[in-house]
């Protein structure tokens, strides 16, 4: 499901829950005909002690997400959320580990947590606007954080906000490591998913695994170390540019410390917009970290005709180019694979393709293991 031209995000994000949410008489909710809850249980037949229910309609512990993890304090809690449109922001503190999203109905196009800030929106105290960071729906910093079946979404529109030059949107932040997220997407535009880590020095692991991912500018960034396998990612299309490139998939922004950056593997990049009017990457050195030496490795993903095949990478900075920085491909396929200029497309050996796999970056972290649960 992806956002056409000529139509708003906010109505795109509200249709992805649609019938999901079904409100009867006395207050009975169905979510597909079942229990709003689906098969994680309910208030009153609570999977354990640490799980808590969402429900926007008042049939669980809490009406807001931010508020059930608010009371889920400490570590080890689930929360059970039921299907609706969330308009709120949620930040879970490092504090809160191991914590668990279930979306209940299974389906992420049911559960959606969304909201409308970017970076150049004045913050309502009038201290100034909230910058990159400060836009995120939702910020996770806790270690151990897993979702499933849930839609993170940022549908701010630069359409609605010509005053606005400042138009970083970003749908989630996450900067624990051992985040999983399954069957999850991620809604935005410019900096939809920020792939991140708490500091300089901490090299957070990360793992998406059958997400859907879509946006225009970055919109998958930052210097974790992040895992993508069997994701489809989509480039939208763009009404206010009159030629390419619209933007660009990947924006890492890895230490120089660290061995491994974001490794896309089993995927696939699609697009609305016409043929070669995307790059693949460019590299984010940021002024925080101007030592940063960004890492992607794509693998054995089909490339669509979107992707610029002449020039699938180019600079953000003419003071950190692409070349020097550690970018590689194996195996791709599709016509934005196509290699014409060898140069413009390093590709690993089969021998340096055995250290890019999930495994070696994730280390003796196997999030894999729990995707079918």
């Amino acid at each position: 499901m992806t956002l056409r031209r000529g139509a708003s995000r906010r109505a795109f994000v509200v249709a992805g829950v649609g019938a999901a949410l079904a409100l009867g008489a006395g207050g009975r909710a169905h979510a597909h005909g079942r229990h709003p809850f689906g098969r994680y249980g309910s208030p009153a037949t609570r999977l354990d002690e640490r799980t808590l229910y969402v429900h926007p309609g008042g049939l669980g512990d809490h009406t807001t997400v931010q508020a059930a993890v608010t009371a889920a304090n400490g570590s080890g809690h689930t929360l059970v959320i039921a299907p609706g449109t969330y308009r709120e922001t949620v930040a879970v503190s490092a504090a809160r580990t191991e914590l668990t999203w279930l979306g209940a109905s299974e389906d992420a196009r049911d559960v959606v947590i969304v909201y409308d800030n970017a970076n150049g929106t004045q913050k309502p105290d009038g201290s100034g606007p909230y910058g990159t960071t400060g836009s995120a729906t939702t910020t996770v910093q806790a270690d151990g954080f897993t979702a499933r079946d849930i839609t993170f979404a940022n549908d701010w529109l630069r359409a609605d906000h010509p005053e606005i030059t400042g138009t970083q949107a970003v749908a989630i932040k996450v900067q624990g490591d051992r985040s999983a997220f399954l069957r999850c997407r991620f809604l935005g535009h410019q900096d939809t998913l920020y792939a991140d880590s708490l500091a300089l020095t901490a090299f957070a692991r990360q793992y998406f695994a059958h997400c859907y991912v879509e946006g225009d500018v970055d919109f998958v960034f930052g210097r974790a170390t992040a895992v993508f396998a069997h994701c489809h990612f989509r480039t939208l299309e763009r009404t206010d540019l009159a030629g390419a490139p619209y933007g660009f998939v990947f924006a890492p922004s890895t230490a120089v410390a660290n061995p491994r950056g974001y490794l896309v593997t089993d995927s696939r990049v699609t697009s609305e917009a016409p043929d070669a009017f995307y790059k693949l990457a460019r590299p984010w050195v940021p002024g925080s970290d101007p030592t940063a030496r960004p890492m992607l490795t794509v693998r054995e993903t089909r490339l669509g005709a979107g992707i610029d095949a002449v020039e699938p990478y180019t600079n953000m900075s003419a003071t950190y180019p692409w070349q020097s920085q550690r970018f590689a491909e194996y195996r791709n396929s599709g016509p934005g694979a196509e290699i014409t200029v060898p140069a413009n497309r390093p590709q690993l050996t089969r021998a340096e393709a055995a250290s890019h796999t999930p495994r070696t970056y994730l280390g003796d972290w196997a999030p894999w293991s729990r995707e079918e649960c």
